[in-house]
């Protein structure tokens, strides 16, 4: 039986040829890295850290200190975070948002768009599990703002 299987799959895959093959196989979501806020605020100074939650968000809790602040919501995103980082697509950006969810899209839209080193903070502002606690609980650094881009 087992020997039927597999002389059935080479015989589908030889009449479909490579070609045909290249074209039915899935295309893979871009890769980024996701980490905890801990272990972001710990090792990755040469990384811009960009909060993408609302404005509203970042008045009621602050911002993690040294982040940019542009929100995730804004049609020109990738183009206001390619103007942060100097048009350098290989320079590291990470994300940061309230529960690691509008940041897991984001980092998507900038892989996407060719952003090489791309980090999702999976736990957040609030934390996550199997994430983290999440940068308010972890007492990391805190800038207060009033709005942001």
């Amino acid at each position: 039986m087992f020997r039927l299987l597999v002389l059935s799959a080479a015989l589908a895959c030889g009449s479909l040829g490579l070609p045909a093959l290249a074209q039915v196989a899935p295309t893979l979501p871009p890769a980024f890295e996701t980490v905890s806020s801990e272990t972001f605020a710990s090792s990755r100074s040469d990384t811009l850290l960009i909060d993408v939650r609302e404005p509203a968000e970042w008045e009621q809790t602050g911002a993690p200190a040294g982040a940019k602040l542009i929100s995730g919501s804004r049609s020109d995103f990738v183009e206001a975070v390619l103007e942060a980082v100097g048009g350098d697509k290989t320079k590291p950006v990470a994300l940061i948002c309230r529960s690691g969810n509008r940041s897991v899209r984001a980092a998507e839209r900038l892989a996407s768009a060719g952003f090489a080193l791309v980090t999702n903070v999976g736990d957040g502002m609030s934390g996550r599990d199997g994430v983290g606690q999440g940068w308010l609980a972890a007492n990391l650094p805190l800038t207060r703002t009033a709005g942001g881009q």
